[in-house]
């Protein structure tokens, strides 16, 4: 029998199983094994070619190459064989022409484009425009630039034949700056400590989840959850619901708000110019009034949750206790001193918990208000990390660096649950309660 309902009890979990596989430990699995690549939006997520570039050539010349090697992948010749008067027939060069090319050069090579376009001048069907004349001759050059090779072997052999006696790390070298797939990769994370506004950064994220966290999801919110407690009931529904919009409303239409509310013609700027004070865009006017107000608009929606489960926590507190207090003289403080928060100390423990986790992924908000502005000083890791790899005005997105920064988040987040678990003595929370008979 007790076969059979583990049986059924793991039939009904199954789909929760399969469903927490795809949307949570799949992204997480992918998250890490990006991070160890150099994917972006250039070198796609498939399997790339080898290409190279003049662009590429001069960042090589720049660190060193030697000048022949270069010169000698610069330049272009011309070959009359099959595969070009094949290629010119698909280009739809005339016909006539080209018979008159494959009849009097065929096999033949021409080391520069002026030899060869004095040779096509000699022939009688030839264009009568240069500029098409020239455009006759791209089928037939043969050149390593902007050409794909599919495989480093095919790549190897064409640079090969175009310089003569190249070096091993010169091939080296060319084979790997010219590859334009991703490859597995250890950088990501040497780069991330290299940058000058990573630093800045980290800052910013420590001080706006402190903050945020101290003053708002935890203080603020156990404040509303005990002030709510001690008002009359009805009162005190009406007080939730109130504090309950932040976190109903949906997240663009907040957004929103606040910015009708803080903008350079908003309610605070019309009256702060009404009363003599400042009067400009206290969103993204300063940093102060820009961090301010980031605070702010995460710091409601924490606190409405926060207030939620605190509230729910001391609904579960015995009133015989209070009741008792009251009698022995307890004012209100004594009692949320000495029998409230000692008795909050789990819901405490997973709203900080919970809250640090979330604080340290939230981004939108800050994206849709401040934008991380004004300048970077409101710019917070999971924002970054969201820019980097999936966003930004330039559209040079950068996959693997963005699955760097995301899996450090994670890391981080882990080892502030485990202090979190340390600092509250999770294994006294867990213990069996001790009842004396």
């Amino acid at each position: 029998m007790r076969s059979r309902t583990s049986g059924l009890g793991l039939l009904l979990i199954s789909p929760a199983m399969l469903l927490l596989a795809i949307f949570f430990f799949t992204p997480a699995l992918l998250t890490g094994v990006f991070s160890f690549t150099n994917m972006s939006s250039s070198t796609g997520i498939s399997g790339g070619a080898y290409v190279v570039t003049p662009n590429l050539l001069k960042a090589l010349s720049a660190r060193g190459m030697q000048p022949a090697t270069i010169e000698a992948l610069e330049e272009a010749s011309y070959s009359v064989d099959a595969d070009g008067l094949a290629a010119a027939r698909a280009a739809d060069v005339d016909p006539a022409f080209l018979d008159e090319i494959e009849a009097r050069y065929a096999g033949r090579a021409y080391a520069t484009d002026s030899d060869f376009l004095a040779a096509l001048k000699d022939l009688p069907s030839r264009p009568r425009r240069i500029r098409d004349l020239k455009l006759a001759m791209e089928p037939f050059t043969k050149s390593v630039l902007n050409v794909r090779f599919a495989t480093e072997e095919l790549a190897r052999t064409a640079i090969a034949e175009r310089v003569a006696g190249i070096s091993d790390d010169e091939m080296a070298t060319l084979l790997s700056e010219s590859y334009t797939g991703w490859v597995w990769t250890t950088e990501n994370f040497g780069k991330l400590f290299a940058g000058h506004e990573t630093w800045r950064i980290i800052a910013n994220t420590i001080f706006y989840v402190a903050t945020t966290l101290t003053l708002f999801n935890v203080t603020l919110g156990l404040f509303l959850a005990v002030t709510t407690f001690y008002l009359p009931k009805k009162l005190g529904a009406i007080f939730t619901v109130i504090w309950l919009l932040p976190r109903i409303t949906p997240v663009v239409l907040y957004a929103i708000m606040w910015k009708w509310f803080t903008w350079d013609d908003g309610f605070v700027a019309v009256l702060a110019g009404e009363l003599g004070l400042p009067s400009f865009n206290y969103m993204k006017g300063s940093v102060t009034s820009a961090w301010t107000i980031v605070i702010m608009v995460n710091g409601f929606i924490g606190a409405s949750f926060g207030m939620i489960l605190f509230s729910g926590a001391l609904r579960s507190i015995p009133i015989q206790q209070l009741w008792a207090s009251e009698v022995d003289g307890a004012t209100r403080w004594q009692q949320v001193r000495y029998i409230i928060l000692p008795q909050l100390r789990w819901p405490i423990l997973f709203v900080t918990s919970y809250q640090t986790l979330s604080l340290l992924t939230s981004y939108q908000e800050i994206w849709l208000t401040t934008n991380g502005g004004p300048g970077s000083t409101t710019t917070v890791w999971a924002l970054e990390s969201f820019r980097t790899a999936l966003f930004n005005y330039s559209g040079s997105l950068q996959y693997g660096l963005g699955a760097a920064m995301a899996l450090l988040l994670v890391a981080v987040g882990l080892m502030l649950s485990i202090i979190y678990l340390r600092l509250f003595r999770f294994g006294e929370l867990v213990t069996q309660p001790k009842i004396e008979f």
